[in-house]
């Protein structure tokens, strides 16, 4: 068990709190504004607690991908102001990341004021885990609080390195989530434990597969990723996208869930498509045997009506889900049947329900069924190698508690 926030003595000391502020923004009138701030809401709880507690809040965060260099359009000084309309107080902005800037800054600074540092990726040594450049980072606070659960998965100098020069470093309030929900309570779940899985690539989920293997009762695959393991049957694919080079990988995980005794299901039909965009010709046509499949020169693009029926038979009948990857090409409406329906059946099945990054959290987001999923993560990559059973540089470098 790691240290946490809520552990901490932190009045009158200087903080440093490593956040994921990569928001997406677009430039209106000559403005940089945010057009989705839902990363900046989600490490909240961890600012205001460490405010009420007389702290003085320093925010590091990466934005975008500047390369190591200093670069206008990925400045964080828009996220400063956003955030200080949220909070309701000024939050003061340093134009450097290190060095006397930032230092005179934290210097004038009173507990419960918060201060949000440039984009520590303006620096090439953030994502080389430079040893100076931690060092560095260190110097401006007291102890560090790490609540990037998105970005917990890369060993760099302001989410790993920094913790070798602190004398405590804590987990925030997200991260302190991300880990319930992602690691204890799919430790031991509510069964039947369910599983679906979804997105364009084996290879992306191979490993998550196995891993989950070993839990879950029942595991539902859609998406791209449904029509290699189709391949490995010898079903026709037509143009579906697939990746022929993992067909006996695929072959490998119906055998292996087979030995364990784990219910694997496929789709039974897809929707297919003559063109992938809107306004296409598409239709449902069976898939699960050789006789059937995709029509040459055609393309899947989502489950068919039986497969929804299918799926949420045993979407109602789990007691814990968990749902990683949109089963269809959702960004487009015409295709998104499939991914909508497998968020309504699950936000009503009354199951602990676990969403976890990526795609599938755009598509609950989209399709208005967030408030109804018990827990979903912030981190795309960050939640799939939690889910791999591997442990993140930006957590194992966290303080232990003390028993």
């Amino acid at each position: 068990m790691k240290l946490s926030v809520r552990d901490l003595d932190v009045s009158g000391k200087r903080v440093l709190v490593r956040v994921d502020f990569n928001v997406p923004t677009e430039e209106k009138e000559g403005r940089i504004e945010i057009t989705d701030d839902t990363r900046i809401r989600e490490s909240l709880p961890t600012i205001e607690l460490l405010m009420e507690k007389g702290a003085k809040v320093i925010l590091m965060a990466h934005f975008g991908r500047p390369k190591g260099k200093p670069a206008p359009k990925y400045s964080l000084r828009p996220v400063a102001e956003h955030l200080s309309t949220i909070i309701g107080k000024p939050v003061a902005f340093s134009p450097e990341v290190i060095g006397t800037v930032p230092r005179e800054i934290i210097n004038h600074m009173k507990g419960g004021d918060v201060c949000l540092l440039e984009n520590v990726r303006f620096h090439a040594e953030e994502e080389d885990n430079a040893e100076g450049f931690g060092q560095e980072l260190a110097k401006l606070g007291d102890v560090y609080v790490n609540d990037a659960f998105g970005a917990a998965h890369r060993a760099h100098a302001s989410t790993a390195g920094i913790a070798r020069f602190v004398p405590q470093a804590a987990m925030g309030l997200l991260m302190e989530k991300e880990l319930k929900y992602l690691v204890d309570e799919l430790a031991n779940p509510a069964r039947p434990f369910l599983v679906i899985l979804g997105g364009s690539k084996v290879s992306s989920k191979i490993t998550v597969i196995k891993s989950l293997m070993a839990k879950a009762d029942t595991i539902l695959i859609g998406g791209a990723m449904a029509y290699t393991f189709f391949l490995a049957r010898g079903i026709k694919v037509g143009k579906s996208l697939v990746e022929p080079d993992k067909v006996e990988l695929a072959t490998e995980i119906l055998e292996m869930a087979a030995a364990k005794g784990v219910k694997f299901l496929l789709p039974v039909d897809t929707l297919e498509a003559n063109e992938v965009k809107a306004g296409a010709t598409a239709r449902d046509t069976p898939i699960l045997t050789p006789e059937n499949g995709v029509t040459d020169g055609w393309e899947g693009v989502d489950i068919g009506a039986e497969s929804i029926r299918l799926f949420e038979q045993e979407i109602a009948g789990a007691k814990t889900i968990l749902w990683n990857g949109p089963v269809g090409i959702f960004e487009i409406p015409d295709f998104s049947r499939g991914t909508r329906a497998i968020g309504e059946a699950i936000a009503k099945s009354g199951a602990k329900s676990i969403v976890g990054g990526g795609d599938s959290v755009t598509a609950v987001k989209q399709f208005g069924l967030a408030e109804k999923m018990t827990f979903i993560s912030t981190g795309g990559g960050a939640s799939l190698e939690l889910l791999e059973g591997r442990e993140l540089p930006g957590v194992a470098a966290l303080t232990d508690k003390k028993s």
